[in-house]
């Protein structure tokens, strides 16, 4: 038994998540230009010192959502905050327990599932930084891809779904297509490589220890697919669009500490329930952001003494700008992909994601190499990819 049915859906048009997903691709593009623009012509190569800037960012994300919200609607900070607490607090409840008007906020539980979020988002990231500079980077570009492949099989398995062929198709197509843009794509050997999530592309020397960087990369992949599936499994709230359609909801696990109602100063506080979407994965991304600066800096020293990435202050003005421009597209792509994940699921939204490797080819066409980018494994592995997301998209919006 699912609690959708006692929370009410927000309404989410087909137009607004398209908006969503073309910002999302165009930030996705922005940032890894900026990064290559910033690491390369700039000179200024600290990868996980970038990392943690454009992670950190993040926090940013919600008090700009609450922002919004307060110009755009009628609700006040503190009932979209109870809303959003209400909200919560009833998602950490254990499914045994009687539901409340007034549950207590799980603080301790809160802060362990983010700390998990926090690891599970960044734990692949950091693991491509260290099989970049062990196998070559069109290898790591493949295996990394192959996330859209996993996040199929995973959703199929964890939510005991009957295996579509269509889908089966497109997942594998989608793939095919990154291994021919990879491969079959590039006139020369490569020289960089587009980080995921955070879209870092890095110029590096050649492989050392190839075997272990594929299989840290295989990791990776593996560990980012888990995070998609677990995070539409567990952390999306009831209410979530693909959750309500699909029924898909399941609470978190059962827990020792006790619910209990807030004191008698909220009670008379509206709520807006269920909180406006795209409320709760925002302030979900803020606070994997808020986690990440106050636990990562402490990698940066380490780094530095092992001297594996010495650390210097930016000292030019472009360099400065060219990081918070990163920053910012990394806010928007990680914050849209937040939200379509909830949105659409893990499988439509990591083969989506794909399509930013057609943008990044488009722009290099444009702002780059020029019609020297282009090849006949960069047009056909473009045009695989297009077409597979295109048979995903087909049939989420004709079951809708």
């Amino acid at each position: 038994m699912t609690r959708e049915s006692t929370q009410s859906v927000p309404h989410v048009g087909r137009t607004f998540a398209i908006v969503v997903f073309v910002s999302m691709l165009i930030a996705f593009v922005v940032e890894s230009e900026m990064t290559q623009y910033v690491q390369t012509t700039l000179g200024y190569r600290k990868p996980f010192f970038l990392f943690y800037v454009v992670h950190s960012s993040f926090a940013i994300i919600f008090p700009l959502h609450l922002l919004y919200l307060k110009a755009t609607t009628s609700h006040s900070t503190r009932s979209l905050m109870r809303g959003l607490s209400m909200a919560i607090s009833d998602h950490m409840r254990p499914s045994t327990s009687p539901p409340s008007s007034n549950p207590r906020f799980p603080y301790i539980r809160f802060a362990c599932f983010i700390l998990i979020l926090t690891t599970i988002c960044n734990t692949p990231g950091l693991l491509w930084f260290a099989s970049i500079t062990l196998a070559s980077v069109s290898d790591v570009t493949a295996i990394w891809n192959t996330n859209a492949f996993f996040a199929y099989l995973i959703t199929v398995k964890v939510f005991h779904l009957q295996w579509e062929s269509r889908k089966l198709l497109a997942v594998t197509l989608a793939t095919l297509g990154v291994l021919i843009v990879v491969y079959a794509g590039s006139t020369s050997a490569p020289t960089s490589k587009t980080l995921p999530e955070t879209s870092k592309v890095l110029k590096v020397p050649g492989p050392t220890a190839p075997l272990i960087g594929d299989l840290l990369t295989l990791v990776a992949s593996l560990i980012y697919a888990v995070y998609q599936v677990m995070y539409k499994k567990y952390a999306a709230l009831p209410s979530d669009p693909e959750l309500v359609s699909e029924g898909l909801y399941e609470p978190l696990a059962e827990a020792d500490d006790e619910i209990e109602s807030h004191d008698s100063r909220t009670k008379d506080i509206p709520a807006a329930q269920p909180p406006p979407f795209g409320f709760h994965p925002n302030f979900l991304t803020s606070a994997i952001g808020v986690c990440t600066c106050l636990v990562l800096w402490i990698f940066i020293p380490i780094l530095h003494y092992l001297e594996l990435e010495s650390f210097a202050m930016p000292n030019r003005q472009a360099t400065v700008l060219g990081i918070a421009a990163i920053a910012f597209s990394g806010v928007i792509f990680n914050s849209g992909f937040m939200i379509l994940l909830a949105m659409w699921g893990p499988i439509i939204t990591s083969v989506g994601g794909l399509l930013t490797i057609v943008l990044v080819f488009l722009a290099d066409i444009l702002f780059g190499a020029g019609v020297k980018a282009i090849t006949t494994g960069s047009v056909v592995g473009s045009t695989t990819i297009v077409i597979a997301f295109g048979m995903l998209a087909y049939d989420m919006f004709k079951a809708r």
